[in-house]
């Protein structure tokens, strides 16, 4: 069965260049400069997206939540209502952030945490929605989101396989594209929690599906290894300072790191090669200066 997935025209499968997200979170700090700044670097990094997130802060959170007293070194508010209102953009905003997206020539997709921001991003004709890992089991947003027909990223960090197989479900049933994120839900991320051989087992179990992985690890090697293992997509973290007030710069990756990861990303996918057995040219003369052949002395090097 052949594995594929598009995002804005661009397609994803085991021979395309692996597909880079480079993940804003509220790493922005609530500035639209900094978002602006971020999506630049991003693109120069060779990220082939950035992500944003939208809420609908009032309708998603009770008001017991919104309440709650939230003053700490990472707080942009007295409470966690205001502190989530201060990172959350409008209309105009996403706008800005598409705009230099498109002049810097990179997707723009958002993750989506409940029906009000589907509709949200729907409106903005995002290219691609991501559910959160809090949201694989969550089939009433699963259904709604399969319904806007846009192609979706699912992360299955903390879910049972059979949360997993009644989400990929609720896709396959609306001929939804859908691709899978290997993740573990936990912030940094340890790398004993990785669990990155289910990301083979993820393929065997869906192999119509593109594989995945969101990482909320603090470097870059866990993700090369997850490539070789089979996932195409790879969100990290971004941010331009991993000293920044927020709770998320500190396990993210700077402009220099996302860099250097779509780089060694792009040598991987050449080195993992084919798998069949030959012989290059490049070989010929440092072998020529090992290998014994035979002369009437008897086997020398002759070289």
């Amino acid at each position: 069965m052949t594995r594929a997935f598009t995002i804005g025209g661009r397609l994803i499968n085991d021979d395309e260049p692996c597909y880079v997200i480079a993940e804003l979170s509220g790493n922005h700090g609530g500035s639209l400069d900094t978002a602006q700044e971020l999506i630049r670097q991003a693109a120069r990094a060779g990220a082939t997206a950035v992500k944003l997130v939208k809420r609908d802060v009032l309708s998603l959170y009770a008001p017991s939540v919104l309440e709650q007293p939230y003053e700490h070194e990472h707080s942009f508010g007295a409470t966690y209502g205001a502190h989530r209102l201060a990172l959350e953009f409008d209309s105009a905003q996403y706008a800005a952030c598409q705009v230099t997206a498109a002049a810097n020539q990179i997707a723009l997709i958002a993750t989506a945490y409940d029906e009000a921001s589907v509709d949200f991003l729907v409106g903005r004709e995002v290219p691609a929605i991501k559910i959160h890992s809090g949201g694989v089991s969550d089939l009433p947003l699963l259904q709604y989101v399969a319904r806007a027909g846009l192609p979706v990223l699912l992360s299955t960090g903390g879910c049972t396989l059979e949360n997993l197989h009644a989400a990929h479900t609720v896709f396959t049933e609306a001929q939804c594209p859908l691709a899978l994120l290997h993740c573990t839900a936990s912030y940094p991320l340890a790398p004993a929690e990785a669990n990155l051989r289910v990301i083979q087992m993820l393929r065997k179990l869906y192999p119509g599906t593109v594989i995945g992985w969101s990482t909320h690890h603090t470097g870059i090697s866990l993700s090369l290894a997850a490539y070789a293992l089979g996932a195409r997509i790879i969100e990290h973290h971004v941010t331009l300072d991993r000293a920044s007030k927020g709770t998320d710069h500190a396990f993210s990756l700077e402009p220099k790191g996302l860099a250097t990861l779509v780089d060694d990303l792009g040598k991987l996918r050449l080195a993992l090669g084919d798998g069949v057995k030959r012989s290059y040219l490049s070989e010929r003369l440092p072998l020529m200066k090992m290998r014994r052949v035979a002369t009437p002395d008897g086997l020398r090097i002759l070289r």
